[in-house]
């Protein structure tokens, strides 16, 4: 049986009609960057996000990068974040002279710990280095960050919270969308996302007009009220509008498949009740995650290789979400980071591994996996 990780195929005969169509309608009317569709989409995915405005843009990396640009980062500056993450979140830190300081993680929602985010800010305010700017917390495998403890702590030490919701755009946390958390929130359309479009997107979330207003002048090259009057720095991250009607069409589905994202977790729950040594992820109370990605812990990483080695041996994929953690990648050697600084993040990518993931999943699948799972137990 073959089961992809994740099932793109299987979506798009769902939205076939409606990609083509919304393609040939940028086909027709020649707007093919900034076109209708992009405004259509940023109203439609704000009112979903529960915010005032939405910006998109041309990636996940782009929408954190505009989002910290707006809120004034540079050399100097101390942006708290978590070290088990795609690089993104701390180069977008980087590329603008700032310094990312890595907080450890919560061992069981493997997002940012607010008890060591706490300790970390101390430990820059002692040292006297770095101005503490700002917390981007990391929405993980689809699941909310804690926001009322993480939101509080950073707005009590005057610095912003930015919300990377790349992974959890639908998600919410105590009845609210993650993305009407936070200052800025910023999402991903990278086609692997839960909803993602035919090549790379992103957009940013507020509700601040001010906000707004920075956010869409940094997006093309700084521009002011004349398109050649640059009245900042910017960038180059407009969406194009084929990519905003491939996610026309598919967020007309999106709420759907977010029920169906909920099914096969659960059904993955119960059928993994008796393997041994395997821990499912835990949704806390209140929360509710978009499954961005299944992710189990092993007992220890040379079990995990065992694992990992019985699904492959069934032609199973299986993937490691991340096996280095940040603060330990050689580009930042210069932070001065050493094994055991961060030994919750650590741990977790020891043993840490995700199995196919989709709404399209079928229980024959994954009773599949799971007997894969269990076949040398």
């Amino acid at each position: 049986m073959s089961i992809p990780f994740i099932d793109l195929k299987s979506q798009y005969r769902e939205v076939e009609d409606a990609v083509k169509s919304g393609i040939d309608a940028v086909l027709e009317h020649g707007k093919y960057v900034m076109g209708p569709e992009i405004t259509e989409l940023e109203e439609k995915l704000a009112a979903f996000a529960e915010t005032k405005h939405a910006v998109g843009c041309a990636s996940g990396t782009d929408a954190l990068l505009m989002a910290l640009m707006a809120l004034g980062v540079g050399p100097g500056d101390a942006v708290f974040t978590t070290p088990f993450t795609f690089m993104a979140t701390a180069e977008t830190v980087s590329l603008l002279g700032a310094t990312p300081v890595f907080v450890d993680i919560d061992p069981v929602t493997f997002n940012l710990d607010p008890a060591d985010l706490r300790r970390k800010i101390e430990e820059v305010k002692e040292k006297g280095k770095l101005t503490c700017k700002g917390v981007i917390a990391v929405d993980l495998f689809g699941l909310s960050a804690d926001y009322d403890r993480i939101e509080q702590r950073a707005h009590n030490n005057g610095m912003f919270l930015i919300v990377d919701a790349a992974q959890s755009f639908g998600a919410t946390y105590h009845g609210k969308r993650t993305t009407s958390f936070g200052d800025v929130a910023c999402t991903s359309f990278f086609p692997a996302k839960p909803l993602g479009c035919y090549g790379d997107g992103g957009m940013c979330f507020a509700n601040s007009d001010e906000m707004d207003a920075l956010l869409r002048s940094i997006r093309v090259h700084g521009s002011g009220e004349d398109k050649y009057d640059n009245v900042r720095i910017g960038i180059n991250g407009r969406l194009d509008s084929m990519q905003a009607a491939v996610l026309l069409a598919k967020f007309a589905i999106f709420p759907g498949e977010m029920d169906r994202r909920d099914e096969v977790a659960a059904r993955y729950g119960e059928l993994l009740h008796d393997v041994p040594g395997v821990t499912p992820p835990t949704v806390p109370e209140g929360y509710r995650s978009v499954w961005a990605q299944y992710s189990l812990l092993a007992e220890s990483n040379e079990h995990r290789e065992e694992l990992m080695g019985r699904l492959k041996a069934k032609d199973i994929p299986s993937v490691i979400y991340y096996p280095i953690p940040l603060h330990l990648q050689t580009a930042y050697k210069n932070l001065g980071y050493q094994p055991g600084d961060l030994p919750v993040c650590e741990d977790v990518a020891s043993r840490i591994f995700s199995l196919p993931m989709h709404p399209y999943l079928t229980a024959e699948q994954q009773e599949t996996v799971v007997a894969a799972l269990k076949s040398s137990c």
